[in-house]
């Protein structure tokens, strides 16, 4: 085995997962870094911060997943640095890791752009960590309501902010929207939750600006027949403690969401290669690195800017870091065989969001979808490619539950909290 080259993957996303169960077929050894020992399927995170899911229902331990295949192995570790002259990794705990060849597919951040300050105060979404942060800040902005005296102080906190009108901030908006309207409606006797107020706030002229604009226009008719408050054209300038900035327009709120952007790991930076405003690496047709085609950067870390349909890049969606994980092994396959590598080509399969009860919207091809039928087609896919046997028939159970009574099973606020 030790003579077997050896396949290091940094990132149990999509992208890792995928190379690393086609290279568990192949002769070759595989370790697996990653700083969580679990898969989340991100898709599903809003649901975990709107209280419609449990986190270990959308997650699942990477070794668990990969213990069939003999010849990997997975490390809990925190990768700081790569070395590419001397094809090695640095881990945070003083660790090297050496390799013949490397996939990096260490996901990205939320990006504050140059007010990093801001995360205190708006979590992102992109891990169970900030799903059940933010879900916290949800239900406690309803606790301290209750028990506040204040006309002012109630309105302040029963007002939640998104920022950011892609999928994921009209997944959250039109959840939190659902929550005070079904959920909570019946559960509090000082306040009515179906006052509360949520606004989304899109620095573009229109919501989810990567679908065609007929379904963005339905997107936001779907919002605002849940009660939630779409601005356009609104960016933020100033976040502070108790207040949003947006447009000239200050909103007293305890509560915001940040959905606006992403930004590359740091690690990608230690790469020595050109790097997109993002802060990406700039991959070849194969999803190599310059002047070092043993070096794989996947998924939404990548700048890859190959494909006529999308000469920019990419879209950062699951699908993408799938077939670039599937292509990687394949290209290590075509290298130990001696073959030429054929260039990456993304199939592109789609696009899907649900907004609310019933209502979704979906991209396939020449087919644009809205309502019932793409909220269905949601649910299929996500359960269809939800990792785990028992969490998919956990997750189905929940969705038929809620969808029945309205209720949402998972409104644990889990940290101590102070009053006032």
């Amino acid at each position: 085995m030790t003579d077997r080259p050896h396949v290091v993957i940094v990132g149990g996303g999509f992208a890792g997962l995928e190379a690393a169960k086609k290279l568990g077929r192949m002769p070759v050894r595989v370790t697996m870094v990653d700083r969580a020992n679990h898969h989340t399927f991100q898709p599903l995170l809003y649901q975990v911060a709107t209280a419609a899911l449990n986190a270990g229902e959308i997650a699942k331990p990477i070794r668990s997943v990969l213990r069939r295949y003999p010849n990997l192995s997975v490390l809990l570790g925190n990768v700081t640095r790569v070395d590419v002259a001397a094809r090695s990794l640095e881990l945070a705990d003083g660790a090297v890791v050496h390799y013949d060849y490397l996939i990096l597919a260490p996901g990205v951040r939320h990006s504050y752009f140059t007010r990093p300050e801001w995360e205190a105060l708006a979590p992102g979404l992109k891990t169970i960590e900030d799903a059940l942060e933010i879900r916290r800040r949800v239900l406690l902005a309803f606790e301290r309501a209750e028990r506040s005296e204040s006309s002012d102080e109630r309105h302040r906190l029963l007002t939640f902010v998104v920022v950011g009108g892609g999928p994921t901030g009209v997944e959250v908006a039109g959840a939190i929207a659902e929550i005070r309207r079904y959920a909570l409606a019946r559960d509090f006797r000082h306040i009515d939750p179906r006052d509360a107020t949520v606004l989304l706030l899109e620095g573009g002229p229109r919501v989810m600006p990567s679908y065609p604009a007929e379904l963005s226009q339905k997107a936001k008719e779907s919002l605002r027949r849940l009660g939630v408050d779409v601005r356009t054209d609104s960016m933020v300038t100033s976040l502070e403690p108790g207040a949003v900035i947006s447009a000239g327009w200050t909103i007293p709120t305890e509560t915001v969401v940040w959905a606006a952007g992403n930004a590359a790991s740091p690690l990608l930076q230690t790469l020595g290669v050109p790097l997109d405003g993002a802060g990406r690496p700039i991959v070849e047709a194969d999803c190599s690195i310059p002047g070092h085609r043993e070096v794989f950067v996947l998924g939404d870390a990548a700048a890859f800017r190959h494909d006529p349909k999308y000469p920019v890049v990419l879209p950062g969606v699951a699908p993408v870091a799938m077939q670039q994980g599937r292509y990687a092994a394949r290209a290590i396959a075509a290298d130990l065989r001696k073959q030429e590598r054929i260039p990456f080509k993304y199939v592109d399969k789609g696009q899907l969001a649900v907004i609310g009860r019933g209502q979704g919207v979906a991209d396939i091809g020449p087919f644009h979808i809205a309502g019932l039928l793409a909220w269905l087609a949601w649910i299929f896919i996500h359960i269809l490619y939800l990792i785990g046997f028992a969490n998919r028939i956990v997750v189905m159970f929940r969705w038929a539950v809620s969808y029945l009574t309205f209720e949402r099973g998972a409104r644990l606020i889990t940290r101590e909290w102070k009053a006032g």
